[in-house]
């Protein structure tokens, strides 16, 4: 059984900086993308991130290219994004994910419904 637990939200004032974490287990994670999600209320979950955990490759939303990083432990088997300059509009709630033999560029193409495995997610709130 695949296990995600986020951690690393809070609050920060714009153009401020946090690092979330995903802590995963239950599975040999070789074959799989794991990404970040983000849900503001009243919108629909978005892609913001992702990452291949054998080989590292990743991929960003436009929105957050430049601003965030997507990275991997693989003896910890937990995947981090670091957000740095942060916008009020990055304000939602964060949630990591993944799906077995998935790409990280798929994972950012495909409809978020095409990730199986979720976390239960991290809030972040960035006050102007």
């Amino acid at each position: 059984q695949v296990q995600l637990v986020e951690s690393g939200g809070g609050l920060v004032q714009a153009g401020g900086s946090l690092r979330l974490s995903c802590a995963a287990s239950g599975r040999t994670f070789s074959t799989y993308a794991m990404g970040w999600f983000r849900q503001a209320p009243g919108k629909e979950r978005e892609f913001v991130a992702a990452i291949n955990w054998s080989g590292g490759s990743t991929y960003y939303a436009d929105s957050v290219e430049g601003r965030f990083t997507i990275s991997r432990d693989i003896a910890k088997v937990t995947v981090y994004l670091q957000m740095n300059s942060l916008k009020p509009e990055d304000t939602a709630v964060y949630y990591c994910g993944t799906e077995r033999y998935m790409t990280a560029q798929r994972m950012g193409v495909l409809p978020p419904r095409s990730v199986d495995y979720w976390g239960q997610g991290t809030q972040v709130t960035v006050s102007s």
